[in-house]
């Protein structure tokens, strides 16, 4: 198996205080190196791209079409995650399988094209608490009900803890975030997902994010990840660096 590749889809922009609401500006002044000129926080979204004998892997996918500012000053941008693909020699029919960490709207954007699975050989998989979730608690956070709901219904693969997705791709539970957020391992690599968001988390592990369901329970994922893997073995598709 070839090392897990980060492939971007865009990024996403926003100051830290609206991402990390329990931090201060001050908190962030060890981390200057993680803002940009304006002072935002810088955020890659994309999909994990796992190589091996007889399959290829995608884990998430990104934000899909998207060019959007909000009022408070974060911006989205993805599209690339196709074309960028194709730079690493990879067309959405020779996928082989698709596994979500979660349902996020930044991490399931190119489900679907035209209203048909994008990556359309590929199983498709979620942890079931994480795909029931989402059909019990619309939100404008989670996945869109007709881009990426309805082309999942009839293919949607369903895991949980310790099942092998493919040789050499095992699920780790790491809810907190969403109630079945998974990480993935892939050979020697740990696929995070959003158990972290910045490389500050790194320093500060009780840092959570806005948007985590139950904060507590995600702060307990990331320790027990970190402790259990170490940093140097975690990979986190929103670090730029």
């Amino acid at each position: 198996m070839s090392p897990a590749l980060f492939v971007s889809d865009g990024q996403v922009r926003a100051r830290p205080a609206d991402l990390f609401p329990a931090t201060t500006p001050e908190d962030w002044h060890e981390h200057g190196d993680l803002v940009d000129p304006t002072g935002r926080l810088v955020f890659e979204v994309g999909a994990f791209l796992v190589r091996a004998d007889g399959y290829l892997a995608l884990v998430d996918l990104g934000l899909g079409e998207t060019r959007a500012d909000t009022p408070s000053g974060a911006s989205y941008r993805g599209g690339d995650l196709i074309a960028n693909l194709a730079a690493e020699g990879v067309a959405p029919e020779a996928v082989d399988l698709v596994v979500f960490t979660h349902l996020h709207r930044d991490h399931v954007g190119w489900t679907s094209t035209g209203g048909a699975l994008t990556f359309a050989n590929a199983r498709h998989v979620v942890h079931r608490a994480e795909w029931e979730h989402w059909q019990r608690n619309p939100s404008p956070l989670g996945p869109d009900p007709v881009k990426v709901l309805e082309p999942l219904r009839e293919r949607i693969e369903f895991c949980v803890d310790g099942d092998e997705l493919a040789d050499g791709m095992r699920v780790i539970e790491t809810p907190g975030h969403t109630p079945g957020h998974i990480s993935v391992a892939a050979g020697r690599t740990v696929i995070a997902g959003d158990v972290l968001h910045s490389p500050a988390q790194l320093d500060h592990p009780q840092w959570c994010f806005g948007s985590d369901t139950d904060p507590e329970r995600a702060a307990e994922s990331r320790r027990r990840l970190l402790d259990e893997y170490g940093p140097d073995m975690v990979a986190c598709g929103h670090f730029t660096r």
